[in-house]
Parts: C-alpha cells; sequence; structure tokens
C-alpha cells in the first residue's frame, strides 16, 4: 500500500472511528489522534454557538459535533472558518432530529453573523462619519455590519426562552462593533432594513451610494411618499447609524 493510501486511511479512521485501523499503527495511538482533532473542533464550534449548545445535553452536543466531523468535508484549516462550515453542515447536509429546536438554523446563523463581527476588519478612521456630514459623502456599509432577517426573535433565545413557533412579523437586525470594539444588535424596522440591505448590495457591486441615490431608489418603491417625506425619514437614520459606525464614509 503506498503512502497516500495509508495517509487516506489514516485520515478516514480520524473522522469515524468505525472505519478500519491504518496499517501497523496500534488503536490507543490512533485514539489519541482522533482525540486530538476531534476536541480541537469540538471546543471551537463550541465557543462560536454557545446559545445554541446550551439548549442540548452534553451527550446530544457531542452527537451533533460528531456527525460535523464525520460528514462534512471543510474546504478550510482556519479555525475562524469552522463556525462558517458547521452552518454550512446544519444547511446543506445536516437531518434534523427530535432534540432539535426549531429556530436551530436561525439561531446558528445569528451567532455565525456575532462572530463574522467580531472578527472583521476595523473602520478606518478616515471613514467613520459624524451626523452633520453624512450628505457630503458616499455611503458604504462597515465590514463590522452585518444585516440580517429572522423568523424568531434569535436575540432573546435562551434555555429559558425557547419559542415554538415565529413571530408575528419578521426580525430584522444589523449586528455591528460599537464604540467599545463590542459585538452590538440594533433591531431594524423593515424600512430601515431596506435601505441598509440596499447599501450593502451596491456595495457589494462595488458602487456607494450617497443620500439622493437612496432618497431616488426609495422613490421607486414608495411612489405614495413624496420626496421631502422620504429625505425627512432617511437623513436621520443615516445619522444614527453614522454614530454608531454602521454605515460609514466609502474610502
Amino acid at each position: 500500500m503506498g503512502f497516500i493510501d495509508v495517509q487516506q486511511q489514516f485520515m478516514d479512521y480520524i473522522r469515524d472511528p468505525s472505519q478500519p485501523l491504518p496499517d501497523g499503527i496500534e488503536a490507543r495511538r490512533m485514539t489519541i489522534y482522533r482525540e486530538l482533532f476531534f476536541n480541537n473542533i469540538s471546543g471551537f464550534v463550541s465557543s462560536a454557538f454557545p446559545v445554541l449548545k446550551s439548549l442540548y445535553s452534553v451527550e446530544q452536543w457531542q452527537v451533533l459535533v460528531q456527525q460535523f466531523f464525520v460528514m462534512h468535508d471543510c474546504k478550510t484549516p482556519i479555525f475562524v472558518e469552522i463556525a462558517g462550515e458547521f452552518l454550512a453542515f446544519l444547511q446543506h447536509e445536516y437531518i434534523p432530529s427530535e432534540h432539535d429546536p426549531i429556530f436551530m438554523l436561525q439561531l446558528a446563523h445569528y451567532e455565525w453573523l456575532e462572530l463574522c463581527t467580531a472578527v472583521a476588519p476595523d473602520t478606518l478612521q478616515s471613514q467613520l462619519l459624524s451626523s452633520d456630514n453624512v450628505q457630503d459623502h458616499r455611503l458604504i456599509l462597515a465590514a463590522s455590519a452585518k444585516v440580517a432577517q429572522y423568523a424568531f426573535d434569535v436575540q432573546h433565545i435562551s434555555v429559558d426562552y425557547q419559542p415554538i413557533e415565529p413571530t408575528t412579523q419578521a426580525n430584522f437586525f444589523c449586528v455591528y462593533r460599537d464604540s467599545e470594539d463590542e459585538v452590538a444588535f440594533l433591531k431594524l424596522t423593515p424600512l430601515s432594513a431596506q435601505v441598509l440591505a440596499y447599501i450593502e448590495e451596491m456595495d457589494l457591486a462595488q458602487q456607494a451610494v450617497s443620500l439622493d441615490n437612496i432618497i431616488d431608489w426609495l422613490g421607486e418603491h414608495y411612489p405614495q411618499m413624496s420626496t421631502d417625506a422620504l429625505f425627512s425619514g432617511c437623513l436621520p437614520l443615516l445619522q444614527q447609524l453614522a454614530q454608531k459606525g454602521i454605515v460609514v464614509a466609502a474610502k
């Protein structure tokens, strides 16, 4: 058997101990190797999804992470990106069991966003805006700000609060880093969520937008509202978002 075949056997057993032992390596040593790999992955997943983990017994969580370890083909060796791999596993490969809460995927996505926000690059000082100069710059979303919509009020979920059905209205959030460099969230109205989503969409297309662009875009979606009314509602919103460092000036 060639080296590549031995290496594949080694990896197969590390992921799933029901596979045959690699030739020439005793079970005790392979158990040590496997525990080292698995414990690293388990520790990172657990730290990335603390609320989700708290809703399971120790045994149930161990089984869930074990399934991820065995089934999912991680595309990255970077630990901070393993949370995204775990979320992808839950979304596309995992078959829910009776132990899983109905809001599992949405809570996992929310916790993943918190991690993305925590590790996102800092905003350059030159990009920060005051409430007085929002109108003078083309705007983008800060790298540490993420916009999301959920059917459940995921920010309240805990061991003591586990909803069994969606809320009557959708929940819109922006997860961001505040001035103290702490992860925070801002609950959004549907309109403010639309504005942020538009800014984000245009930023992804490498097109920063001005306040006038936003007013024009809103006018297309709300033709019953006058330009003055849209301006009066949009300017204070953008000023608030700028003060929080959610909306910043394009470079």
